[in-house]
């Protein structure tokens, strides 16, 4: 890859779009032809100065886009530009707090799924890097921090744990703004502070977590609903009160 060093935002939840503007221009340009192979995540980390969960996110941006395929245990490699539009939801489709329940009502059907699968299906790697991300995510949460990041890193590393790459294809297609904390900063009767709210979604973690370990299939899908559900009927609360206020 070429050595430049680009300048990349501040902000952390910017990182891994940077990263994936930055390697579509160079497919783009021909630097990166059809059929080359990307270095490694060490390469790319040390490359770009980023984190391992950057490089993932944007991976599955790409792979989402079409531009990159993973082939399992070879390495990830440069497609040749489509014509077609890849499927995509993005910021703008996120403006309203109904919209973010139809993303929301779109998740629960693929990551209750996907949770199940990864009961059965994943593995040790898996288990470590769900992990990974539960810890970010509670340093985060702990510390004050934006915890976007880390937060769809988790359901991320679910659905790579399916084995199936059109799950974690289909995430990445998303991307971060499945997680629409930032973008929908209200509070609804009972909310104490921010930090509340997300260490309840720290404890729902939990237990998706537990059940994905035990190798409990059932558990892992309704513990999944559960959180997401939940996640929906509160912007659904949110949707009511604006209605009434106007």
């Amino acid at each position: 890859m070429d050595a430049r060093s680009p300048t990349f935002p501040r902000k952390p939840r910017n990182l891994a779009q940077a990263l994936v503007d930055e390697l579509t221009g160079r497919v783009r340009s021909g630097t990166l032809a059809p059929g080359d192979k990307l270095p490694t995540e060490a390469e790319i980390m040390r490359e770009f100065g980023v984190s391992r969960t950057v490089v993932r996110e944007a991976i599955s941006k790409l792979q989402a886009a079409g531009l990159m395929q993973t082939r399992h245990g070879v390495g990830t490699f440069v497609n040749a530009l489509g014509e077609s539009a890849p499927f995509r939801i993005g910021a703008e489709q996120l403006a309203t707090i109904n919209d973010v329940i139809a993303m929301l009502e779109l998740r629960i059907g693929l990551e209750a799924e996907a949770a199940s699968l990864a009961a059965l299906r994943r593995t040790d790697a898996n288990l470590q890097a769900m992990r990974d991300a539960q810890a970010a995510f509670h340093h985060a949460v702990r510390n004050g921090e934006d915890a976007v990041v880390a937060d769809f890193q988790f359901h991320l590393e679910i659905a790579r744990a399916t084995q199936n790459v059109h799950f974690s294809s289909m995430l990445g297609a998303l991307g971060a703004t499945v997680i629409p904390r930032s973008r929908l900063a209200q509070t609804v009767p009972g909310d104490t502070s921010p930090t509340s709210y997300l260490e309840k979604v720290y404890v729902e973690h939990e237990s998706i977590l537990s059940a994905i370990a035990s190798h409990d299939p059932e558990s892992a899908r309704t513990a999944m609903r559960i959180h997401l559900a939940n996640s929906r009927e509160r912007r659904r609360l949110l949707s009511s009160l604006s209605q009434d206020d106007l």
